[in-house]
């Protein structure tokens, strides 16, 4: 029985007023507002949906209840990675035992209405919620960067209830959802960090991820660095703190939507904890973005894009890439949005990349999707949360290095880094 308050809508539902379908949904959705401690249900204007992502025959059978019971969306909702590249799969080490169910799962969400977005970064190219609109968003880069960078609100949603939410148009009013709850906790110091590492584009997935292993699942508010991150930036950094320490929002001081000063980011509290790391903290935690794989080994793939690659990492990419080759022993791979991808091929970023000898997949990614052929051991990435989920998901040896890096390794054949910024001291 449940205690949270329901409207005449909610009831509604429970009835079966709009389909089985509907009713699964709210049920569902009333059991876990108990769960979480919720008093009532509250309005949500969108949904980003991580449950697409095919992950066996539980998931294709939930999809296929709720589609086949009439389940309709009723806010606008994208859709994070599916489990296969359904034009481009037969490329890579993908069988049809998988692609053709993961086919059929991303079906069914696009049957409920769902926009068949098939990205985790759907920001990048879809209309973004305003500062203080209440969303259902899961995937955890995509949650964090919604109620960081955008000013969003919502909580971390699991697999199969944010799909609950956008068939019923609610969400538990509770965690992040509520402004209380959003107030920072920790100050993280970054005034020790030397202005040259600072603007070093692989500071911010390192930073995220020594961040992520140090505050404890509480809200981090960053101030002092002196540079200002760019917005991929922004997504790197909280991409990393969602992998290594379950971030669902950072405040930046002077630079996030709730954080024009430190006492806003606070809500005139006190910091819990205090951080500050320092030259010599970060690039430790550089290296330990690296699993059995050290400079100067072989490379067999070179992999970008988690989260997807956005049309300014292209053409980064493209200008670091003109009129090079990779080492016939590498093979680079960049994972995107379809969307994305076709705006990359629109500016001519793809002619260089493809020159170079890089291939593209849309609409997975490769964490999620046995894509890999059992030649493919050593990886390189420029993403901390590739990183961090390879050597347990993929059972590869990585190593980490910035975007220049991963490209003058795919030229080497092994891997190479610049440690210069890493050196710098304050």
């Amino acid at each position: 029985m449940t205690t949270v308050r329901l409207d005449e809508r909610d009831l509604a539902f429970l009835g079966g007023d709009e389909g089985e379908g509907a009713r699964l949904a709210m049920s569902i959705l009333a059991r876990m507002a108990d769960v979480v401690g919720a008093r009532e249900l509250l309005d949500i204007t969108a949904a980003h949906i991580d449950s697409s992502l095919y992950q066996g025959p539980a998931t294709l059978e939930f999809a296929e209840r709720l589609a086949e019971g009439g389940a309709r969306v009723r806010v606008p909702t994208t859709l994070n990675v599916s489990g296969v590249d359904e034009h481009g799969w037969r490329e890579w080490d993908v069988s049809e035992s998988w692609a053709a169910p993961a086919r059929r799962q991303m079906e069914a969400y696009e049957a409920m209405g769902c926009e068949p977005t098939w990205t985790c970064a759907p920001y990048q190219t879809q209309a973004r919620p305003g500062v203080g609109e209440q969303v259902a968003w899961g995937e955890s880069s995509a949650i964090v960067f919604a109620n960081s960078v955008l000013g969003a609100r919502t909580e971390r949603y699991p697999d199969l209830l944010d799909i609950c939410c956008a068939v019923t148009g609610r969400a538990p009013a509770a965690g992040l959802h509520l402004t209380g709850n959003r107030a920072g906790q920790v100050l993280v110091d970054l005034s020790g960090v030397p202005r040259r590492l600072a603007e070093e584009p692989a500071l911010y997935p390192v930073l995220g991820h020594w961040i992520g292993l140090r505050v404890e699942g509480r809200i981090p508010v960053l101030d002092g660095l002196p540079a200002r991150p760019a917005e991929d930036d922004l997504k790197a950094l909280g991409a990393a703190m969602a992998s290594s320490g379950a971030v669902g929002l950072f405040h930046w001081v002077g630079l996030t939507p709730e954080a024009p000063d430190r006492a806003a980011a606070f809500q005139g509290r006190e910091p819990a904890a205090r951080l500050r790391p320092g030259p010599a903290a970060l690039r430790a935690a550089r290296d330990e973005l690296g699993s059995g794989l050290s400079d100067a080994e072989g490379l067999d793939l070179v992999v970008l894009g988690s989260p997807h690659f956005s049309l300014s990492e292209f053409a980064a990419l493209a200008r670091l890439v003109d009129g090079r080759r990779r080492h016939a022993g590498v093979r680079l791979l960049i994972t995107t949005g379809r969307a994305v991808r076709e705006l990359a091929a629109k500016a001519g970023y793809l002619d260089a990349i493809e020159s170079f000898g890089g291939e593209l997949t849309v609409d997975t990614c490769i964490l999620t999707t046995p894509m890999l052929p059992q030649s493919i051991r050593r990886l390189m990435t420029n993403s901390a949360k590739y990183a961090w989920y390879t050597p347990g998901l993929l059972e590869r040896a990585v190593a980490f290095g910035s975007l220049a890096d991963c490209v003058e390794s795919a030229v080497a054949g092994r891997v190479t880094r610049d440690d210069g910024s890493w050196t710098a001291e304050p």
